[in-house]
């Protein structure tokens, strides 16, 4: 049972928002009722987030309007919204980590007696707004000392304190564990039933069929259709959000693994020293690389490529001995790695597509006395855009521009401008809509097939289920155990990711 009433709080109505040369928007609609939570989906590009934007005052629409209860509204500014009882919980979470968690949640509106901050009022009062949220920590904790889950609780906190009636959850789920997710939907259960309004934004679709009232579905910018509670389903999702049936959303093609050319005998890391890794990677294989949070598959990932120093071990790359200092000998041994957060580590936002996709290939491509041969990342970045299905206006495009899917698309181009033969992937597909994910597997399928080696870390099960020749299992630092396609499960990769270091017999 929940709060929701029949009279809507919030309503947009026929918003229109242009961008040169783009259209984000194109006459959407969307209403929101007291107590209900509704989930917002489409694929990356689909308009999400920049209607998210002008609820939260960060853009102005170019037509429409915004209703609240029942009377038009102009919102201008973050405090505009604020003051309609609008907050937006981001996906990057908006915290100052050096500050502690009251101070956090009365940024900015700080109250005052004689003049002074009184912090024994922001105690007080934040105590109440975390206790709301089920986050028993003091209000004198710095939010650096706290986990990812914990930081989503404390924006929370955040909103209700500015007496928010509507909350705008991106992706809040994108960063947490399955603990810390089970808690956040605890708390969003919680609201609901007290009245508050969320508009819920994920890509997971289990996570929408398990919180959702209704579904408002976008595409290409416009209003697809709504879902209510009794129909929603995985498929009607998909299909609405993509305009078409996805009948085989992993498209494997079994291929014979050719000679070796990965070869690690005795990796330690810095994150598990007293650990070693030893597996070895085919030519033409996909090999998923499975284990809870820590286990330390990024780690190791990292540390194959340069990034982090090996404190010991061997790598061989298609029978020859290597030594792998920096990612520019990973670079020259013929290994290519997408990082886990393309943002930080794969793009260079503020650059174009054209610069992004030549960056790895720059000391190849330039000319002889050193300048950058532009006519090269002319035609890198077309033949990537037309590889890849880049979807931007043009090369000349800035990536911070363009939707998750498209970015982790230019970074996937930028490798493979290099020929890797060797490609590994830390969480190809997090935070991209589902028709962007098939297109990843489309591209793994494809290079597999082509000779490249695929070695991927993900923390979806299905992922690691659908694309694995092989999986690799690993727990605190070690491998637990390798299990090949026709003995992959769930239940075979939770016991090895748990720490089981052999499967029990039926």
């Amino acid at each position: 049972m929940n709060g929701r009433s029949d009279e809507p709080i919030l309503e947009v109505r026929g918003v229109t928002r242009r961008f040169p040369g783009v259209i984000a928007l194109k006459g959407v609609s969307l209403t929101l009722h007291k107590g209900e939570v509704l989930a917002l989906i489409g694929e990356n590009g689909a308009g999400k987030s920049t209607l998210m934007k002008i609820l939260a005052g960060v853009q102005r629409p170019s037509e429409g309007e915004i209703v609240i209860d029942g009377k038009p509204v102009e919102i201008n500014s973050v405090q505009d919204a604020m003051d309609h009882g609008i907050a937006l919980i981001h996906q990057e979470l908006n915290l100052s980590d050096n500050l502690d968690v009251g101070a956090n949640i009365f940024l900015g509106r700080e109250p005052r007696r004689f003049g002074m901050i009184d912090k024994k009022r922001i105690a007080r009062e934040s105590k109440q707004f975390l206790d709301a949220v089920g986050l028993d920590v003091p209000p004198s904790m710095l939010v650096r000392e706290l986990s990812i889950g914990r930081q989503q609780m404390v924006e929370i906190a955040k909103a209700l304190s500015i007496n928010a009636r509507v909350l705008i959850m991106d992706e809040p789920t994108s960063s947490l564990s399955s603990r810390e997710t089970e808690a956040l939907f605890k708390v969003v259960r919680d609201l609901r039933s007290r009245g508050v309004s969320i508009i819920y934004i994920s890509h997971r679709l289990g996570e929408v069929k398990a919180l959702a009232d209704r579904v408002t579905v976008l595409r290409d910018g416009a209003n697809v259709g709504d879902i209510e509670r009794d129909e929603i389903n995985h498929d009607r999702m998909v299909r609405m959000m993509v305009g078409r049936d996805i009948a085989q959303f992993y498209a494997r093609t079994c291929h014979k693994p050719g000679d070796p050319v990965l070869e690690v005998a005795g990796l330690r890391t810095l994150a598990n020293p007293g650990h070693t890794i030893d597996f070895t990677l085919c030519a033409g294989e996909i090999v998923g690389v499975a284990g809870l949070v820590g286990a330390g598959r990024t780690e190791m990932l990292r540390s194959l490529f340069g990034v982090d120093r090996a404190l010991g071990g061997n790598v061989r790359v298609v029978g020859k001995a290597v030594d792998i200092r920096s990612p520019i000998d990973a670079i020259e041994a013929g290994l290519a790695l997408v990082p886990e957060d393309r943002k930080q580590q794969g793009l260079i936002i503020e650059m174009t597509v054209r610069t992004n996709t030549s960056l790895a290939s720059l000391k190849r491509s330039a000319k002889k006395a050193g300048f950058l041969n532009r006519g090269y990342e002319r035609e890198v970045c077309a033949e990537m855009i037309g590889r890849l299905r880049i979807k931007t206006p043009g090369p000349e495009q800035i990536a911070q521009y363009l939707s998750g899917g498209n970015q982790q698309k230019i970074v996937l181009g930028k490798w493979l401008a290099l020929r890797p033969r060797i490609l590994m992937l830390d969480e190809p597909t997090r935070g991209i809509d589902v028709g962007a994910k098939q297109e990843i597997y489309r591209l793994m399928e494809q290079l597999a097939g082509e000779g490249v080696a695929i070695l991927f870390v993900s923390s979806e099960m299905e992922e690691v289920l659908g694309m694995s020749d092989r999986a690799l299992v690993m727990h605190e630092g070690r491998l637990t155990g390798e299990l090949q396609r026709s003995d992959l499960s769930e239940e075979a990769i939770m016991r090895l990711a748990t720490g089981h270091t052999a499967i029990a017999a039926a």
